[in-house]
């Protein structure tokens, strides 16, 4: 039974100030309320934090000796870079969709798009799969595991497809809506810059609906921030950290696997002016990309929208600014769950995930942003590992490693059988024991776009895509080579040099052998070629 609070010992907790958090007196409350702490089998049956940002690309402090691009320079991400610190940092995490939907879809099943046929983000999850598959956290609750999801961690209108003891929203902005769903933009704008999305009546606040008619777009999301001045736990993520919290704290006494869900730094970008203040506008550098960058590629690879172009200078890099604003805003939050882990003796039964449903553009390849592109900025996503005790602490794992390996390692790593279904995804835990050992030989992420079905293989210095047509059009096969050595920004694509010809057929052939061919050594089905090859 959890420990009820009488008034007097109420009165007298609030009176004194937390050690931990000075200042912050509700820590007292929140240890006088929590159930118990375990002592039995917090080996052989660790917690999970499992914490999910959106539209997250590696703009992260601990990252930026690995992603040298000048958008990126102003990261500030304290707490994330503490996580990294402690725990082991993935430098080459891929995932198999660059779009919410597809992509949770295949993390949480352990499946690839292919086998589950969810291209958009409209298709429910288990149009294919059915419901009878037990996803990640339900496998979880089948072996023991208390679970509960707070925020986005499937795509927001399927969240009921997936299972878990308790399953909350986060709390909305909006007036009229009871839960939080991305759109609004609320009718103050303190950052230097505003967008094109402002017009008259915007201080009354203005939904999706009203941003869609005003710049005349029949989907999607406008370039669009608002700086507020809301105090960053009333935020829809603040009220999520806060609830993960107390989900921990009053389950203690068992093991649990919660999902923290962040909706940032998903669009439209709007949040406390204090993490505004942060990243000054003329500190932002933007993407030094090529006049000719664009000239070599399949229409089907990029597209730049009218109402992103319009955008002036000084806009694009309040755009980037305000980007990075979220991403220090959900630093802070993550900050706030790590710090609630030592206050409540979890942080050395814990195993922490933290990750992003895909990665996210920011105005490269002239003038670029969002995600569904096969570019690394889209595909490419932090892992953070943080297991109990701090084994390997600080170590980078530079093997390629994909987000449908998470189902498979955690079940591992947590001592549970396997699931009824098979998993398409590795097992990573010989990189948490050894990050330095050689792994995967290529990843493997696609998309749906303009008709095309764009399919991906990255080794460790290549990424080589088919543009396919979804129908018989005539038009053949496009393709796209980068060097990732000599060239990180994707600048020039080599796949019309007739000097590499033998060298594209070659990668043809490893991306239609599939991930199963491209397995590390000893779990390997088919045999790949020495990366030094190609």
């Amino acid at each position: 039974m959890k420990k009820q609070i009488a008034l007097p010992v109420l009165g007298a907790l609030l009176a004194v100030p937390c050690a931990a958090q000075p200042g912050d007196r509700s820590d007292q409350l929140l240890l006088a309320a929590a159930a118990p702490n375990r002592q039995t089998d917090l080996e052989e049956r660790p917690n999970v934090l499992f914490i999910v940002a959106d539209d997250l690309n590696v703009a992260l402090g601990a990252y930026l000796d690995s992603a040298p691009s000048p958008q990126y320079a102003g990261a500030k991400t304290p707490n994330l870079d503490r996580l990294a610190a402690e725990g082991i940092r993935f430098d080459r995490a891929y995932v198999q969709n660059p779009l919410c939907n597809p992509s949770r879809t295949s993390f949480l099943s352990g499946l690839r798009p292919p086998t589950t046929e969810i291209y958009n983000g409209q298709t429910p999850p288990r149009t294919k799969i059915g419901d009878d598959l037990r996803m990640l956290p339900e496998h979880f609750h089948d072996n023991g595991y208390f679970t509960a999801r707070v925020g986005k961690i499937a795509h927001n209108i399927f969240e009921h497809a997936v299972s878990w003891d308790v399953s909350n929203f986060a709390l909305s902005r909006e007036p009229e809506m009871r839960l939080h769903l991305p759109g609004y933009l609320p009718g103050v704008d303190l950052s230097v810059e505003r967008d094109n999305t402002w017009t008259d009546g915007s201080e009354d606040g203005m939904s999706r609906a009203d941003v869609l008619r005003t710049l005349g777009r029949p989907a999607g999301l406008p370039l669009s921030w608002r700086a507020t001045r809301e105090s960053p736990r009333m935020t829809p993520d603040g009220t999520t950290a806060t609830r993960i919290v107390q989900l921990m704290a009053r389950n203690r006494d068992k093991p649990f696997f919660i999902a923290a869900g962040f909706h940032k730094p998903h669009q439209p970008w709007v949040g406390p002016v204090e993490f505004f203040d942060q990243h000054p506008v003329d500190e932002i550098q933007l993407p030094q990309t090529p006049p000719d960058d664009t000239d070599d590629l399949p229409a089907a690879a990029f597209r730049i929208l009218p109402d992103d172009a319009a955008h002036t200078e000084r806009q694009r890099k309040q755009a980037i600014a305000a980007y990075h604003a979220m991403v220090t805003m959900t630093d802070f939050y993550v900050g706030q769950l790590l710090d609630a882990l030592e206050l409540l003796d979890l942080a050395d039964s814990t195993i922490v995930v933290f990750t992003s449903d895909h990665g996210f553009q920011l105005n490269e390849h002239g003038g670029l942003w969002r995600k569904t592109v096969q570019f690394e900025e889209s595909t490419r996503v932090p892992l953070l590992v943080r297991l109990p005790g701090g084994g390997q602490a600080g170590e980078v794992a530079a093997g390629l490693v994909e987000l449908v390996d998470l189902y498979p390692t955690l079940v591992e790593l947590a001592n549970l059988p396997a699931p009824a279904h098979e998993l398409e995804g590795t097992s990573f835990r010989p990189l948490l024991d050894d990050p330095a050992r050689p792994w995967k030989s290529a990843a493997f992420s696609e998309s749906i776009r303009q008709g095309f079905h764009g399919r991906t293989l990255r080794t460790q210095r290549y990424r080589y895509t088919e543009w396919t047509p979804l129908r018989a059009t005539g038009d053949e096969t496009e393709r796209e080579l980068y060097d990732l050595e000599e060239d990180p920004f994707e600048y020039e694509n080599l796949a019309s040099d007739p000097d590499r010809r033998e060298q594209i057929e070659e990668l043809s052939r490893r991306l239609h052998a599939g991930w199963r061919a491209a397995l590390p050594s000893g779990r390997r089905l088919g045999r790949t070629p020495p990366e030094e090859s190609i």
